[in-house]
């Protein structure tokens, strides 16, 4: 396949994911690109270059399919990341709102918020820029019509990322061994989802070590400041209009999330 005409699969991908809607999801870009998974990754670069702006930066990367539990619901057996954006960060507010969202399901996970830059893909150096532990929801979502995804269907669509929720506790490495934690969620006062560490790739530490050391040798590397979303701890669950979804994480506290109904 030549330069050309690969530049313009993955153009065509990425059109296909960015004007999607509820009245028009996307089709599977494997379609057209294949099992080319570095492919994938420059049509997620494509589109989220198009929503960064001065006013909406990227704020950190979220580490999917790390869970066995999510691998199994979608079929896939490999972690891959998404990039975060400022806008989706919807800590502190009162309702999620629901039209920004197509699909979405909800998940609770560790997120590691960095205290300095990571300059090398080194586990240690990785490991050591971790400023603050807390607990997090993170409302997937997926452009793609009935969730009908490969590996290469949601890295394209920068990981099934939609909408983040930030935990009140925060934490330190010191006091906390994240392969240790318990968590349950609750859907609608409902018992909807447990899990643990371990389900996290058997440490979420192993997931930012990896997203570490990927974003490092793709030049874009973590910088202070950024949220790194460590991936599932328990199977995602719906998260239609109108739900409201608490996790629990020991240690961590609790983190709430409420989808406005409309």
């Amino acid at each position: 396949m030549s330069s050309r005409t690969a530049s313009s699969l993955i153009e065509l991908a990425a059109d296909r994911l960015s004007v999607a809607s509820a009245a028009a999801l996307s089709l599977p870009v494997r379609q057209i690109l294949g099992e080319d998974l570095d492919a994938a990754y420059e049509v997620q670069e494509r589109n989220i270059s198009l929503l960064e702006t001065a006013a909406n930066p990227r704020v950190g990367r979220k580490v999917g399919l790390t869970s066995v539990a999510v691998q199994r619901q979608l079929g896939v057996d490999q972690p891959d990341f998404g990039v975060l954006l400022a806008d989706m960060d919807v800590t502190g507010l009162a309702e999620v709102p629901s039209s920004r969202l197509l699909q979405p399901r909800i998940e609770a996970e560790i997120a590691f918020i960095l205290a300095r830059d990571i300059e090398s893909s080194e586990p240690e150096e990785a490991i050591a820029a971790v400023g603050e532990v807390a607990a997090a929801l993170e409302i997937v979502d997926s452009r793609v019509r009935d969730w009908d995804i490969s590996i290469v269907d949601t890295v394209a669509d920068n990981a099934s990322s939609g909408l983040f929720v930030l935990g009140d506790e925060r934490r330190t490495l010191d006091t906390i061994d994240p392969r240790e934690v318990v968590m349950y969620l609750d859907r609608n006062g409902e018992r909807a989802s447990e899990g643990s560490g371990v389900a996290c790739l058997g440490d979420p530490l192993n997931a930012l070590v990896w997203v570490a050391g990927t974003a490092h040798r793709l030049g874009r590397p973590l910088r202070a400041g950024e949220v790194v979303l460590s991936g599932a701890l328990g199977p995602m669950v719906p998260f239609g209009p109108g739900t409201t979804v608490t996790a629990h994480i020991s240690g961590l506290g609790s983190v709430s999330a409420t989808a406005s109904k409309e």
